[in-house]
């Protein structure tokens, strides 16, 4: 990003709370045009409070997003969508007993109940050529779109998922922990297409609980406790301990690097 350049997404001193919980208290952070941003930090620490409301699902109490530079209000998912915000959860709301095809476009199909039966059939035909091929850029490996997602193994769903989110976000992908349950390879797979993401020109906030994958392929790592930004830090072997003194609270971690 150059220095002209306005973050892809800017959130700046957000609140939000549940009753007389505090779940974030006053989180500012960017992200810049294809960079892959670690959100860090224990279980209840606010992350997943944070990414519901960026998505839409949630509204932050106060606070603000700012989208290239331009305010915008993130009262739903269809308001992040139109900013080009897709997000992938843990339960990757796919549909088993659909195919490939029809899952990235579930919802938003190209057509809708057609009068002509030859013209819905090429649009189905078009879906599955258009999901072959975003597949094939991405190298996600799924032998035949017209397979069921539920006969598929965990990995594939999950490249699936985040394949699916690429085509339609414009700028920013977020994922929810997108290795959890998966093997040994799987994992590799998925990092390696999370690694590929800013080559399609994706910005990225990745969750986790692994710091060894957030050193593969993250650029930058933020971390929140308690609902409170403790700092950043590049994820390098050599900061590897702070960014854990930092998860775990240890006096004096907190850091910008």
């Amino acid at each position: 990003m150059s220095a002209a350049e306005p973050p892809v997404l800017e959130v700046r001193n957000a609140v939000k709370r549940y009753g007389a919980v505090l779940a974030l208290n006053d989180v500012s952070f960017s992200l810049g045009r294809g960079e892959v941003l670690a959100l860090l930090g224990d279980n209840g620490a606010g992350k997943s409070t944070l990414i519901k409301c960026i998505s839409g699902a949630q509204a932050f109490d106060e606070g603000s997003v700012l989208v290239e530079g331009r305010e915008r209000s993130l009262k739903s998912s269809v308001d992040a969508h139109a900013c080009g915000i897709e997000t992938v959860y843990q339960d990757l709301a796919l549909f088993d007993n659909l195919s490939v095809a029809a899952n990235f476009y579930a919802g938003r199909e190209l057509s809708r109940a057609e009068p002509l039966r030859a013209l819905a059939l090429m649009r189905r035909r078009a879906m599955t050529a258009e999901a072959t091929e975003i597949l094939r850029r991405l190298e996600v490996n799924v032998p035949n779109p017209r397979s069921a997602v539920g006969l598929l193994s965990g990995g594939q769903r999950q490249a699936i998922a985040v394949a699916r989110a690429v085509h339609f976000a414009q700028r920013v992908v977020i994922l929810d922990e997108p290795t959890a349950a998966l093997g040994l390879r799987e994992t590799r797979n998925v990092l390696r297409l999370v690694a590929k993401l800013p080559e399609e020109g994706i910005s990225v906030i990745l969750i986790s609980h692994s710091l060894d994958q957030v050193m593969q392929v993250a650029d930058r790592a933020m971390v929140i406790r308690r609902g409170v930004k403790i700092g950043e830090a590049i994820p390098t072997r050599e900061n590897h301990d702070r960014i854990v003194a930092m998860i775990i609270g240890a006096e004096g971690a907190a850091t910008t690097t």
